[in-house]
Order: structure tokens, then sequence, then C-alpha cells
């Protein structure tokens, strides 16, 4: 531990990485580039980072290559991530989980098939627990499942995977990354600590993935369209479940489902134990989540979908008939990767937030547009125009944080919408929609 320790970012994950250091009696400041009512805190400057600091721990939203964090690696400060804090303290093997899509998706369901197997277990990460805070709860006989997104993975030096798994690699996160090349390699890093005897699981129809085959010390295990023919998913030549039976909808879904399968299978869980557990699975909240239905017209939550290649899987997951809500804070995406299949399966795209101009540009010809700007009011217009057998989908392609506090806020905003609109239909008709 270090003397005189620097906690750059409060969010939920910069204050437990404080609260860790101080209940081992570390000297902590905090800091955030917003003013906060916290114990020792002081504005995020370059003042601040120019002091004589022993250590800096960073909050995955906090950018590594900051000029003041740079500096500060020159004159020999320790600057980590608070992945790498919590490394020599997480008792137990470690599940790590990374990818462009489908991250929290798998992480959820490797826990869940774990916990139904009766597998001792932990799920935290990028999504729920910080790791900082699973080292309290941690057990040398236990799991530890994590989703680790690149930002966390970007400052790792010793943290160690047991089993390392990347669902696929695609454009995302430029705004923060520079470069698809420097996103990449982030990812790559979950391999490059593993270590003889650990496994490495990839997707065979994922070239960037296919990179990654050898980085570290690791085995590999592969999944992909191998494993998916005759309406089931295969593994070690025997039928997992039938298609059908996946609860989740995408292709995309079914290699969620090996993903996390493979996991568990690492783990010690069954074949038919871990059918039976994917059986049982629910959707994540905000991932391609069902909301409601009202006369035909059916409504999911994807505002997870925060990349173009996260809309093109839910887009995949439909047949047509859509009016799709786009929109959001851009991190410098091609949005006209859409245009094919909005073209296909679109009766229109109702666009919010400060990427609507951009994005209307890109999509000009594809699918009429419609600027609705707000959340609010693009669920009424889609209310007013959606016709029995068609779909409202929120699946923005973007972040959330021009008009949301993170997309789970935008999520819950979009179903309190959608409730509002069935609520005044049944007032309307008298009876339920």
């Amino acid at each position: 531990m270090y003397p005189r320790t620097l906690v750059l970012g409060m969010e939920k994950t910069g204050r437990a990485a404080a609260e860790f250091l101080r209940a081992r009696g570390v000297d902590v400041t905090v800091s955030d580039i917003k003013p906060l009512d916290l114990s020792n805190f002081r504005l995020q400057s370059d003042d601040l980072l120019d002091e004589p600091w022993d250590q800096i721990v960073l909050s995955p939203g906090v950018p590594a290559d900051l000029p003041g964090l740079n500096r500060a690696r020159q004159r020999g400060v320790d600057v980590i991530g608070e992945i790498e804090l919590a490394a020599p303290y997480l008792k137990g093997r470690t599940i790590g989980i990374t990818g462009s899509n489908g991250k929290t998706t798998t992480t959820s369901l490797t826990g869940h098939i774990l916990e139904a197997a009766g597998v001792r277990v932990q799920v935290g990460g990028n999504i729920g627990t910080p790791v900082i805070a699973m080292t309290e709860t941690s057990r040398d006989d236990q799991w530890n499942v994590l989703e680790l997104s690149s930002f966390q993975l970007e400052t790792i030096r010793t943290f160690h995977a047991h089993v390392a798994m990347c669902l696929n690699v695609t454009q995302n996160h430029l705004d923060r990354h520079h470069t698809f090349e420097n996103y990449a390699a982030a990812k790559a890093n979950i391999f490059r600590t593993q270590q003889v005897g650990d496994t490495a699981i990839l997707n065979s129809g994922d070239a960037v993935c296919r990179s990654f085959d050898g980085i570290g010390k690791a085995d590999t295990i592969w999944f992909g369209d191998e494993n998916i023919h005759d309406g089931c998913l295969w593994m070690n030549g025997q039928v997992l479940l039938p298609l059908a039976e996946i609860p989740i909808p995408g292709r995309h879904n079914a290699e969620n489902v090996l993903a996390a399968a493979t996991a568990a299978q690492l783990a010690g869980v069954p074949l038919a134990a871990i059918a039976a557990a994917v059986r049982t699975f629910k959707a994540v909240e905000h991932r391609l989540e069902f909301v409601a239905e009202m006369s035909g017209v059916h409504y999911y939550n994807d505002s997870k979908a925060t990349s173009v290649d996260a809309t093109i899987k839910a887009l995949d997951s439909f047949e047509g008939n859509l009016w799709v809500i786009l929109g959001g804070k851009d991190k410098g995406s091609d949005y006209s990767l859409l245009r094919e299949r909005l073209s296909n399966k679109a009766h229109a795209v109702l666009l919010i937030g400060s990427a609507a101009d951009k994005i209307a540009s890109q999509l000009e010809g594809a699918a009429p547009v419609v600027m609705a700007i707000t959340l609010e009011r693009a669920v009424a217009e889609a209310r007013l125009q959606a016709q029995p057998g068609d779909t409202v989908l929120l699946a923005p392609a973007c972040a959330s944080f021009d008009q949301f506090q993170s997309y789970e806020h935008r999520g819950r905003i979009f179903k309190e919408e959608v409730f509002k609109v069935v609520a005044a239909k049944e007032s309307q008709d008298g009876t339920k929609a």
C-alpha cells in the first residue's frame, strides 16, 4: 500500500476504491471533474495531478492518457486502475468476460449457470459490484465472474483471469481510445496476463478475436458458427439444447450462450445442468428487454445497445416492421453501417439526442427520419404511427450521457414512457390494453 494516494472519478467504483484504501490506513484524497461533498475531496485539475502522489487510482470513466497522468508516470507515480488495485486481494478463481457486445448478458448468464448448478460464485465488475468491493466477499473456494470493459482492461498489469473470454471486437469507444487499434489492444490485455493452465475462450467468427489467439500462455477454446447447426447448439459433439429453447432472442445470443456454457463447463458444470440453467435465464434489463404490448404493437428496450454493432445485432433479432429509436452522445461511430438493415426492416427512424444531426446525414434515404430529439417525443410519435404487428425498438447506437445519467437511466425512462402510453390506452378503453 502507498502512503499518499489520489483516487480519480467518484462514481460507484471510485468510491469503493477509496473506501477499500482508507480501511487499510492509506492517506486518500478523492477527486472528480465536478464538485462533490465528500471527505478529503479536491476538484480534478492539472495542478492536482502534478502534486507528489505515491499512487493514482483511476475509475473506469477517467481516460488513462490524460496529460497530467502521463506526467505523473514520468515522475515514477504508480498509476493503476481499480481492477489492478483489486488483483492481489481477490480470492478464488476468475472468469473474465470482455467484448464489444454481449458482455452483460454473457456475464449474467455464466453466473446464473454456476449458481443454478450449486457452484459458489459472485458476479460483478463492469456490472453490479465493483471488483474492489468483491475482494471483501471473495473466498478461495469460489468463482468470480467479471464483466470487464476496455476502460478497465487498458490499465491492468498483473490482474489474472483463469478463464478469459472475448465475445467480439467491433468499432466502439473511439472517442476514448482514439483508434480502433488502441481499443482492440485494450481488449487483448485480458489474455496477456494469463498463465500456463489457464484458458482463453474466443469467437472463431471474429477476426480480431482470432488475432488474440496465442497472445498469452493460455490454451484456447473456440466457439462460433461451427457449434450452431441442425437447429441446435452443440458442444463436444453433443447437443446442448435446441435453439428454440433459448429464452433470449437473436443469433448473437446463441453465441453468448455458447460462450457462457464453455466457461461453465470449465468450472465443472455438466452439460445437462448447463442446458437446464439456460432455459430458466431471463433477459438482462435494458438488453432486448420486452417491455409491453399494446394494440398489437410490441415495445423493446435495448438501451444497452450503445454502439453501432450492438444496434445491428438488435435489428437482426427482428424480421421487420420496426420503429427504431436511435441517438444520444456520439462515440465517433459510423452510422452508415445501419443503412441496409434500416432500409429493409424499418418503417422509420426516430432520432434523439446530440448525435441526431450526424445520424440523419449518414442515414439519408435509407429510411424515413423523424427528428424527435427527446425520448418522450419519440415514444409518443411511435405510438401514433405504429400499426398492429409493428415493433418499437430502442437501440440507440450511442452513449447516453447527453440526456441521461447512464444507459440504465435511459432504459428506465423509455419504459416509463411506454407504461404511460399503455396506461392512457387502458384508461381510454376502460379495459386492459
